[in-house]
């Protein structure tokens, strides 16, 4: 293999993009928008900082180590935990291990019971010594089925979980599959929850330039509408009844339709958005059933007095949860101002200045004895596709980056599970199966 492209420019592309290089190979990633990131974007706005929906970086996943240099992100950290907050109420719970500062609030909290507390703790311990390869331990089930068993109350579930996964995984009743709850907790506690100090498109624009270093070529503004394989052989029955796999002739090549011209190249890998890939490469197990969410920003006069702490509602959904960036991140916001953003599940159809009203509602009734001078909607973010639907049994079904006919090869979360951390982890896979069946890796 002499030369390679990659369409699409979010961490997936942009990681596969680097392996590629880091071989000889001569790569060039094709992004359709005027940035890399896919997903990940940030807008700045009149000194403020706004990521497209409340996103962070777990800094215990395994490929962030690995793929990032995680200390040049300038990364600003959230506290572990949260405050439970409830009209007339809050109270925080946190990981005594890591925020022993919060012992004693932990220990005094009454939104969940005492048994949660040292379940909490033991599970802690227990996926701390499961290796990310061990995932899932047992017998998939949804994550508030998994607690169940575990003899979680419904204290717990309802008071904590809820919102607190539901602000992950974008879904408040917890039908998503236990292994993104195992996966996330292990990551939870064992690294920290951070954004960096200018917002989370640092991470793609790092990750573009370790690309570039390797000798990979980034176009953005490049649309591709067709990828076609020429010469490609057809599925073909393996050996001992396993599925069937692609045979890739060393004079397979692909050729991509671009702005009304024509590329030619050895391996393609696809590492779009879901519909796109899927309309790409015709492989029909790429998921396209997602979740959405709306992220709206406001500024204050002065911060909530909660910390770097994240808050959950845990009357309702109407925000499902309130981040108060500046604490964690004053970067985020011009000196003397003070930047939150809730964040609402689904997609209400609420207009913006109803969605504020309803936030500010929910701060007024959590802190009465604070005053909100100053609430100012600032931004608002619609994400129609956050993350593509994971109910249990969805990861077996997923498609494999070798799917596609011939030297093409699939990269995105939608090939592991939908993360940060499955996104560069889906590169990584693309890029060696590239290199193995061009006998380079």
């Amino acid at each position: 293999m002499e030369r390679a492209v990659v369409v699409g420019g979010g961490l997936a592309g942009l990681v596969a993009a680097r392996h590629l290089a880091e071989r000889d190979v001569a790569v060039t990633l094709l992004e359709r928008r005027p940035s890399v990131g896919g997903r990940v974007r940030t807008r700045h706005e009149d000194g403020f900082t706004f990521d497209r929906g409340f996103q962070v970086l777990l800094t215990g996943y395994p490929a962030v180590g690995r793929e990032l240099d995680v200390e040049a992100l300038d990364l600003r950290r959230f506290a572990p935990g949260a405050c439970i907050a409830r009209p007339g109420r809050r109270s925080v719970l946190s990981d005594p291990f890591r925020d022993p500062t919060a012992l004693t609030e932990s220990a005094f909290n009454t939104e969940v019971t005492v048994r949660d507390k040292l379940r909490t703790l033991l599970l802690r311990r227990k996926l701390s010594k499961r290796s990310w390869e061990a995932i899932p331990g047992e017998r998939e089930t949804t994550v508030r089925e998994y607690l169940r068993r575990r003899g979680f109350s419904e204290t717990f579930v309802e008071n904590f979980a809820a919102p607190f996964y539901g602000g992950i995984t974008l879904d408040r009743s917890l039908s998503t599959a236990s292994r993104v709850f195992e996966y996330t907790f292990k990551a939870l506690s064992s690294g920290r929850t951070a954004v960096p100090a200018e917002g989370m498109e640092a991470i793609p624009r790092q990750l573009r330039a370790n690309a570039e270093r390797a000798g990979a070529g980034v176009e953005t503004g490049s649309t591709v509408t067709e990828v076609a394989v020429a010469g490609a052989a057809d599925r073909v029955e393996a050996d001992g009844g396993t599925p069937p796999v692609t045979e890739r002739p060393a004079d397979t090549e692909v050729r991509l339709a671009v702005g009304g011209e024509t590329l030619v190249a050895d391996a393609v890998v696809v590492a779009t958005d879901p519909p796109t890939a899927r309309d790409l490469t015709g492989v029909e197990s790429v998921p396209t059933d997602g979740r959405s969410c709306v992220t709206q920003y406001y500024a204050l006069d002065r911060e909530l007095g909660v910390g770097p702490r994240i808050v959950l509602n845990a009357a309702d959904d109407r925000p499902n949860q309130v981040v108060p960036h500046t604490a964690a991140a004053p970067e985020y916001a011009p000196d003397g101002r003070t930047l939150l953003s809730a964040t609402f599940l689904g997609r209400p159809d609420a207009d913006r200045e109803t969605l504020a009203a309803e936030t500010r509602t929910a701060l007024g009734s959590w802190f009465p004895e604070r005053s909100l001078s100053g609430f100012e909607r600032l931004h608002t973010a619609r994400v129609p596709f956050a993350q593509f639907d994971q109910p249990p049994g969805v990861h077996e079904s997923l498609p494999d980056a070798r799917d596609p006919v011939g030297p093409v090869y699939l990269a995105g979360d939608y090939t592991r599970w939908s993360s940060i951390d499955g996104a560069m982890e889906s590169g990584r896979d693309a890029a060696r199966a590239a290199l193995a069946d061009a006998d380079l890796a």
